[in-house]
């Protein structure tokens, strides 16, 4: 078996985790895993929870544990708190979900889910390193990635300046300047991020506003360091061995100009991680997973929830209940299915 499993006791990456041992058998004799779960954030740790609760034996296959929830900065929405980060909001979740250790076993698959099939008696998942794991049921919830500008130097210049996550990157640019692509939410919640880290901070908006959520937009507009440049499209990134500055384009004026910046966060929004399933499950224009009012897909026995899905608007806290319908759908529909 391919990956590190491990219970979720110690950590949120594979490094240095130690290996346990994992259910025996094939999956026709039900002596493999009840449900398969791929992803590690609010949807599918809740979702483990909840399966773990029908005494279900679960295994969560993921690249991290949080998600996108982990690389938020203030969470002011989850009930029950004011206010919390997104790191601490996922110390929480694991906490949780360690207590059904017994239940769920871990994976941490760096390279991801490459595809799930069906197979008799249930389903194969297999993982970009070769790995594969069978269950009776699969619960995706993969959440979303990362979009691209597809402009020159963006690849170029990955983790040389240039990264999709100020969260995690944000303290790498302490004292310097950064331009952060994009006008919405993601962006805004970046720029607050590195706020104290950063020296100056430069919104690039293609619109003629920022499109956001009211009370960060003033948030924004407040902090000293963070200058916004509405109507202006970025071109390319340039440097040497790092990134050294961006083209800019003013769409009023038309007149083009060099920014001199020490890193580039790109926040303009993300797409459903559902390449593993195209031609699995029914899938929308926009790529999400089409689920009914029990969270099942148009394939028997796969359930998805959360931001991978078609589900109405994308927040933390209806991932998280998502996750839950989810595992309840799936619980429901295993105490209908033959055991050999």
């Amino acid at each position: 078996m391919s990956g590190v499993a491990t219970s979720l006791g110690s950590a949120v990456t594979a490094t240095g985790l130690p290996q346990t041992q994992a259910p025996s058998g094939d999956v026709a004799s039900g002596s493999l895993y009840d449900v398969a779960i791929v992803g590690g954030g609010p949807a599918g740790m809740t979702a483990a929870i909840y399966c773990a609760r029908k005494k279900l034996k679960v295994i969560m296959l993921t690249k991290d544990l949080g998600g996108q929830a982990a690389w938020s900065s203030d969470v002011e929405n989850y009930l029950g708190f004011s206010m919390i980060t997104g790191a601490d909001l996922t110390k929480h979740f694991q906490d949780h979900v360690q207590e059904f250790s017994d239940e769920i076993t871990l994976k941490f698959v760096t390279q991801g889910v490459s595809s799930v099939e069906k197979v008799s008696g249930g389903f194969k998942i297999k993982t970009g390193d070769g790995g594969e794991e069978t269950a009776r049921a699969v619960i995706l919830a993969s959440g979303k990635q990362p979009r691209k500008l597809g402009i020159d130097g963006e690849d170029e210049f990955l983790n040389k300046g240039v990264t999709y996550c100020a969260w995690c990157d944000g303290p790498l640019f302490k004292g310097k300047s950064v331009a952060i692509i994009g006008g919405g939410n993601s962006a805004l919640d970046a720029a607050l991020a590195v706020q104290k880290l950063a020296k100056e901070i430069t919104i690039v908006n293609i619109t003629g506003e920022l499109m956001g959520d009211e009370v960060m937009i003033e948030k924004v507009v407040a902090a000293p360091n963070i200058r916004v440049l509405n109507n202006t499209q970025a071109l390319a990134i340039a440097g040497d061995k790092v990134v050294r500055q961006i083209s800019l384009r003013d769409s009023a004026s038309g007149l083009d100009k060099e920014l001199a910046v020490d890193g580039v966060f790109i926040e303009i929004g993300s797409i459903p991680a559902t390449d593993s399933v195209k031609g699995f499950v029914e899938l929308n224009k926009e790529g999400e997973i089409v689920i009914d009012r029990k969270n099942m897909t148009s394939q028997s026995g796969v359930f998805a929830a959360g931001d991978a899905t078609d589900v109405y608007e994308k927040q933390i806290i209806i991932a998280a209940g998502e996750g839950a319908k989810a595992a309840i759908g799936c619980a429901q529909w295993l105490a209908t299915q033959p055991q050999a």
